[in-house]
């Protein structure tokens, strides 16, 4: 038997908070948007509802980590100290942090606040992780960059720190996260928390005249015409396209035989759909590991009915062979689904549930309901509009309409099977 790690789920709001944790996350983490690098406004910005998320995860026996990882500039340093100390009193689990200056003054504010160190800060030795854990940090988030091996060398490196790595969600195509490209094309730090994710938006490649250096590309970004931006390819590929999303899940087994102690999902500005599939499937992936059971490859296609950029396993092996691609693409496709609607409420008269339609679903389709205590398939055979009249189908987002199904309990969803 290994021992069990920590599943980590992401919550921009209390939904998100309550729906991870029904599904299966052992704790979350949420942000204010000041001292985070997520500065998009969100429940936990209100001091009340963090309370309420803090005390309801420490109810269920959970966890709450709040995330102050920001770059901060001179300004942000000065105030930092009064503004935390009413969310300190809150008692969360513990910061996640990533400049030194503030870890500092956090640790001789409130010596007893266990201190994380964010995948920021850029950790991808057994030194640093050594340093870190001499000024009082507890848990190291490692950087994305790592391979197997040099997370295992970390392990056996530095055995009293407490390791987190990422398992699932967006890839930034800078350094952890330190890119310049959202501050250059709009203004926006991305070390600031301002983000525009400008790596994802839509770019076209215009050929330009070679020169001694190698290949050189114009490039123009849809919302600028003819604005071309040059751009060099080397024997690494270029820097500034589109990323894949991260997947790991097959290597869960691994890395907890390993000893890391918690796995993260990316994911905070996330819809809770997404909260309830990935902690689902992870949930199932961690037990099965931690009890020496084999990874059941059906978890892959059951990711595959969240929107994603294509997967990645990211940096965790350098080369696959062929037989591994294949292995992974059958099972993903295997079991491919669409999110198509959240359960709102339930009339035990008629036996019906009230459903918010996300995206087109009708009579016929073959749909998985995902509910806490597990998912179930049901082929459609009839639905309602809010005026009691049957319909067909439900056309998509901002239309409600009602199915037969009786719902165990809250935060019900649905996905419909798209190869069927």
């Amino acid at each position: 038997m290994n021992k069990t790690p920590e599943l980590l789920a992401p919550a921009g709001s209390l939904d998100m908070l309550h729906t991870a944790f029904n599904f299966g996350a052992d704790a979350i983490y949420a942000g204010q948007p000041r001292y985070s690098l997520r500065v998009r406004n969100n429940d936990f910005g209100k001091n009340d509802v963090l309370k309420e998320g803090i005390d309801t995860a420490h109810a269920l026996g959970k966890k709450f980590y709040l995330v102050s990882n920001v770059m901060p500039h001179g300004s942000k340093t000065r105030t930092y100290i009064n503004d935390m100390s009413p969310v300190v009193e809150l008692k969360p689990d513990a910061l996640i942090m990533s400049d030194p200056g503030l870890i500092m003054m956090a640790r001789e504010a409130w010596p007893d606040m266990p201190i994380h160190l964010s995948v920021q800060a850029n950790t991808v030795n057994g030194a640093a992780a050594k340093f870190w854990h001499k000024v009082g940090v507890t848990r190291v988030i490692l950087s994305r960059e790592l391979s197997f091996d040099e997370i295992e060398a970390i392990r056996q490196d530095c055995p009293e720190m407490e390791l987190e790595v990422f398992v699932h969600g967006a890839l930034c195509m800078a350094y952890s996260g330190r890119c310049l490209l959202s501050g250059y094309m709009s203004h926006r730090d991305a070390n600031q928390g301002a983000c525009t994710n400008a790596c994802r938006w839509d770019y076209k490649v215009k050929p330009a005249e070679e020169d001694a250096s190698g290949d050189v590309y114009l490039i123009e970004e849809a919302g600028r015409p003819n604005e071309l931006m040059p751009i060099e390819e080397d024997e690494h590929g270029t820097y500034i396209m589109n990323s894949k999303d991260l997947r790991a899940i097959e290597h869960i087994e691994r890395l907890t035989k390993m000893g890391v102690h918690s796995f993260k999902i990316e994911g905070r500005t996330k819809s809770p759909y997404y909260v309830a599939r990935t902690c689902q499937s992870y949930r199932a992936a961690i037990d099965d590991a931690a009890a020496g059971k084999p990874f059941n490859p059906a978890l892959l296609g059951q990711l595959e009915g969240l929107a994603n950029r294509g997967y990645t396993d990211g940096f965790y092996q350098r080369h696959h062979d062929s037989e591994y691609q294949h292995y992974l693409r059958g099972h993903s496709l295997s079991g491919r689904s669409m999110y198509v609607g959240e359960v709102l409420e339930y009339d035990q008269a008629s036996g019906r549930a009230k459903v918010d339609v996300k995206n087109r679903f009708a009579v016929g389709d073959k749909l998985e309901i995902l509910e806490p205590e597990g998912n179930h398939d049901i082929t459609l055979d009839a639905m309602w509009n809010l005026k009691n009249e049957a319909i067909d189908v439900a056309p998509g987002s901002g239309h409600f309409v009602w199915i037969k199904l009786q719902p165990k309990g809250k935060h019900i969803y649905i996905a419909r099977y798209v190869n069927e």
